[in-house]
C-alpha cells in the first residue's frame, strides 16, 4: 500500500464532521486514482456510507473546488443488501444488492421511478455492471420520515441508491455529467479487490492540485468485516 496525501480528505472532513473521515481518505483516494486517466477534473464528489444504518443520514455531496459540503441526506440500499443495515453488496443482476465503490456520473433522464441519474461503475468485478443491472439515483416515497415511522428503517430499492423525491432533482443536476459517487462498506473483499484503492500510478508525485496518492493499511478502518 502506498502513503496518503491527505489535504483534500481532511478539508472534506472539517466541512463535514459527520463523516468518518477514514471513509473520506478512501473516497478520495479512488477519486484521484480514476481522475489520473482523464484531463477532466471532477467537481462534486458524493460519499456515501453504508455502514450506517439507513434511519440516519449516510450520503453526503461536497464540491471539491470550495472543498464545502453542499447537502446530507438520507439513502436506501438495495433489498438484497439487509434491513435497516445494509451487510451485503452486489455486482451480479438480480441480486437486488446494492455495490460498493467508485462510480461516474453519467446523464440525467426521466423514467419509470422519474427524473434519474444514470451511474457507471468503474471497479471492475465489484460495480462495473452497473449499466447492465440498470443501478440509477432515483427519488423514491419510501424515503421519507413517515417511512422510518411505520418500518423502524427506510424502505429499499432494486439495488438504486435511491434518495427523498423532494430533493432528488437538486442533487442529480448537482453530481450529473461526469462528477463522481463513492459507496463504503467495510468489506474485506472490496478493499483487496478495489483496483483504484491500489493504484499504480499512486505512487507518483501529486500535482499542486492533488488530492491523495492511495491508501494505507493505517487509514483503512480497523472493525473490517
Amino acid at each position: 500500500m502506498v502513503r496518503a496525501e491527505p489535504a483534500l480528505a481532511g478539508a472534506l472532513a472539517t466541512a463535514a464532521p459527520a463523516v468518518d473521515s477514514r471513509v473520506l481518505e478512501l473516497a478520495v483516494a479512488s477519486l484521484d486514482c480514476a481522475q489520473r486517466s482523464t484531463s477532466a477534473a471532477a467537481k462534486r464528489l458524493a460519499v456515501i456510507d453504508y455502514s450506517l444504518p439507513s434511519t440516519q443520514p449516510r450520503l453526503w455531496v461536497f464540491d471539491l473546488g470550495t472543498r464545502t459540503l453542499l447537502r446530507e441526506e438520507h439513502v436506501a440500499h438495495g433489498r438484497g443488501s439487509g434491513d435497516n443495515h445494509a451487510s451485503r453488496f452486489s455486482n451480479e443482476p438480480g441480486s437486488l444488492q446494492s455495490s460498493l465503490g467508485l462510480f461516474r456520473t453519467a446523464e440525467s433522464y426521466v423514467g419509470r421511478n422519474g427524473y434519474s441519474l444514470r451511474l457507471e461503475g468503474l471497479e471492475p468485478g465489484i460495480n462495473d455492471r452497473a449499466f447492465e443491472r440498470a443501478i440509477v439515483m432515483h427519488g423514491a416515497p419510501y424515503v421519507s420520515d413517515e417511512a422510518m415511522r411505520q418500518l423502524g428503517r427506510l424502505g429499499r430499492s432494486l439495488g438504486c441508491p435511491a434518495v427523498r423525491p423532494e430533493i432528488a432533482t437538486e442533487l442529480i443536476d448537482e453530481i450529473k455529467g461526469g462528477q463522481y459517487l463513492f459507496a463504503y462498506y467495510p468489506d474485506r473483499e472490496f478493499l483487496a479487490a478495489s483496483s483504484l484503492l491500489a493504484c499504480p500510478a499512486a505512487t507518483a508525485p501529486l500535482s499542486d492540485g492533488g488530492a491523495y496518492a492511495g491508501w494505507s493499511e493505517a487509514a483503512a478502518p480497523s472493525e473490517l468485516r
